[in-house]
């Protein structure tokens, strides 16, 4: 006989463990992972820092009220990251701080002699910037595990190398069949699946969302000198790369968004070379050598925005997809948003409806 569970959540990376941790004490748990370990995919393979700009204003509120949790639990540590433009780039870096400014993000405007001062060797062409002192890098492994010992500790069970090939909605309940032939049964069934997320619906008999997965690629560098330990995080208004220090070397991306099928994404050639082109025309710092390369997946729904409710053509299955490249510093808000959701709460910290699923019906 199947064992019974009041959720059963699929994906375990961050999105997925913060839910069950968050479940746990409310009700029997079950956190499917396809994987042999939690967090392979992109929670596994991210450079996270927390942002209050990063994924524009409609994340903005899951961003700044997951801040609090953040930093009490000592998950964050100060970076700063420091937006450059052109001359001819003026009126856009001018408008995102406005916009963020009216949000209540802290943004600062450098000009050119500033910006000197924060990144030695920048090249003549970048002559303003805007500069978020709150910025800070994120121990996503650290946070990852946090939720895991939560979901063990509250009493959820966590099965690994559990990929679900069948979904069931019988009397009320879900019948789920894995790949290795184990079943359980479950009253809600929450699809937290990443990259995933519209296969998981089909299975299910549930009609996707039109969540898709994106490529990003990072490069981890070797400098002839540096990068500076305080070095901010280093973004182009273009939206063209991004890279900050990690540990004495130099993260690096080209801020590539590739469509991608659902897969255990590997970094293309082309677009490390990409990501170093762009690199040198920002700053002037020798490379000697590139030391590590990966990518991860990045999904999206249409509007860019993360989608958290009940879908509305089918009871008990519940969306918890689409965060794009901004799900670990949205976890915490997240993942109370979801809760409440699921339990049947009003949650006061975020207004659920720009991420509810019935704007895409």
């Amino acid at each position: 006989m199947s064992a019974r569970f009041d959720f059963a959540i699929v994906g375990a990376g961050i999105a997925g463990a913060s839910v069950a941790a968050g479940l746990a004490a409310h009700g029997r748990v079950l956190l499917l992972e396809a994987e042999d370990r939690p967090g392979y995919h992109s929670t596994g393979r991210s450079a996270a820092f927390w942002t209050e700009s990063y994924g524009g204003p409609q994340v903005q509120p899951l961003t700044t009220a997951s801040g609090p949790f953040l930093h009490e639990h000592g998950f964050l540590s100060p970076r700063g990251a420091l937006t450059l433009a052109r001359q001819d780039e003026l009126a856009e870096l001018a408008a995102f701080a406005t916009e963020f400014r009216a949000l209540g993000v802290r943004v600062d405007d450098l000009d050119r002699a500033a910006l000197e001062a924060r990144l030695p060797g920048l090249k003549p062409e970048w002559v303003v910037g805007a500069y978020e002192p709150d910025c800070c890098d994120i121990d996503v492994a650290g946070l990852h595990q946090h939720w895991l010992a939560a979901t063990r500790q509250g009493g959820a069970e966590l099965w690994t190398r559990a990929e679900l090939t069948r979904a069931e909605r019988h009397a009320g309940a879900w019948q789920l069949t894995l790949a290795d032939g184990r079943t359980a049964q479950a009253d809600v069934l929450v699809n937290a699946a990443g990259a995933w997320a519209d296969p998981v619906a089909q299975l299910a008999g549930v009609r996707p969302l039109g969540v898709q997965p994106y490529r990003r690629t990072v490069a981890q560098l070797r400098l002839a000198e540096g990068p500076p330990a305080d070095l901010p995080l280093v973004l182009g208004i273009d939206g063209l790369f991004y890279f900050k220090p990690e540990a004495g070397r130099l993260w690096l991306s080209p801020h590539d968004e590739t469509l991608s099928p659902p897969c255990d994404a590997a970094p293309e050639e082309l677009d490390v070379a990409l990501a170093i082109d762009r690199f040198e025309h920002v700053v002037d710092w020798p490379i000697t050598r590139i030391e590590h390369r990966w990518a991860g997946l990045r999904s999206f729904a249409s509007d860019r925005l993360p989608v958290y409710g009940f879908d509305p053509a089918q009871p008990g299955f519940f969306w918890f997809a689409g965060q794009g490249g901004f799900g670990i510093q949205t976890a915490p808000a997240a993942a109370d948003l979801a809760c409440a959701l699921l339990l049947g709460r009003v949650s006061a910290a975020v207004d659920p409806a720009p991420y509810d699923p019935r704007r895409f019906r």
